[in-house]
């Protein structure tokens, strides 16, 4: 089994690369203004995980750049599961007026980020 996902993870890690969707390009002050909308957020992700790999990609779509943290390293997978409550990913972070928020849903996130970006 580890043989298949290590082999099928590599594939999907594959694709992504070959077909990686162009960033949004923005004037500097309106992208810098989108970096102060989303400086508090945090994406914990598997890198090859393909509901992951569909957040990132709309990342890239949309010009986001958000923190991205590997779920798997130990500091990261403790924070995950004893501050959102499940070890879960794709989930997103956001820190808003103290508030933490953890959004779980690769659509949610995505939809989410539409809305705080138009």
């Amino acid at each position: 089994m580890f043989a298949i996902r290590w082999f099928l993870g590599r594939i999907i890690l594959l694709l992504n690369f070959v077909f990686s969707p162009k960033k949004m390009k923005r004037p500097l002050a309106e992208q810098q203004k989108i970096d102060n909308a989303t400086k508090n957020m945090t994406l914990y992700e598997y890198k090859a995980c393909p509901f992951c790999v569909k957040v990132r990609r709309s990342l890239r779509r949309q010009g986001l750049n958000i923190v991205t943290v590997d779920a798997k390293q130990q500091p990261h997978k403790n924070t995950l599961h004893s501050e959102g409550g499940k070890l879960q990913v794709p989930c997103l972070k956001i820190v808003e007026a103290g508030q933490t928020t953890w959004m779980y849903e690769s659509s949610e996130i995505i939809s989410f980020l539409s809305k705080k970006v138009a």
